[in-house]
């Protein structure tokens, strides 16, 4: 049975394809598309090329970015109107925690908290994490060619695995669902991502996990 869940945020480690999947999904719902502003962020590229020195500019542009584009959806009707986003915003502090240091880390958590604790930015009734293996990952990033990506290494994409991985398996803020996304290409299979699609939509709460095949 589908439920009718009214705010969906599509999550997962860059290059496995969230964006793909909310877009996708964002159509068959016919709800509000929300899409993470990555382009106009003035030190990503930089960040890929010397992490120590640009972490700290960049994460704060992307929690400024992010919760600058969360607060007009406190004024929606989620009754009437369905959401979908390719991001939770609780997971700003996923990338903070790999890359910042000490001192970095206090600033940043007093910001965090300003921004995102006081504001009672509205939380989704559903998350998707979509999840891949690090050969996965970089296959993908590959493929889709954007420049500012060439330099992420294998280290990194691991490193922020393991942290995503941590951070859901310990989710509390309502149903997830932990798709492992290795054995379908959901973006070019439109009944890999229908199976996707239909399982996300049955559950009922907790943290659900799914490994769907790809047919042949």
């Amino acid at each position: 049975m589908m439920r009718d869940f009214h705010y969906i945020a599509v999550e997962g480690v860059l290059g496995v394809g969230k964006t793909s999947f909310a877009k996708m999904l964002s159509e068959d719902l016919q709800a509000k598309l929300v899409l993470e502003q990555v382009d106009n962020n003035p030190f990503l590229e930089k960040f890929y090329k010397d992490m120590g020195t640009f972490a700290l500019q960049t994460q704060l542009t992307f929690l400024l970015n992010r919760a600058t584009q969360q607060e007009p959806l406190r004024q929606m009707d989620l009754f009437s109107s369905k959401i979908v986003a390719d991001y939770l915003i609780e997971k700003d502090r996923i990338f903070a925690y790999i890359t910042l240091n000490e001192n970095e880390l206090n600033l940043y958590e007093k910001i965090y908290s300003a921004v995102v604790n006081e504001a009672q930015l509205v939380k989704p009734d559903l998350v998707v994490y979509l999840q891949a293996s690090i050969d996965v990952l970089l296959d993908r990033i590959k493929k889709r060619g954007r420049s500012f990506e060439k330099n992420v290494n294998k280290d990194y994409l691991y490193n922020l695995s393991q942290a995503y991985n941590h951070f859901f398996s310990n989710y509390t803020g309502g149903p997830l669902a932990i798709v492992n996304t290795d054995d379908v290409d959901f973006v070019n299979d439109r009944r890999a991502y229908k199976t996707i699609k239909d399982y996300i939509l049955s559950i009922k709460g907790g943290i659900n996990y799914y490994t769907p095949r790809q047919e042949k």
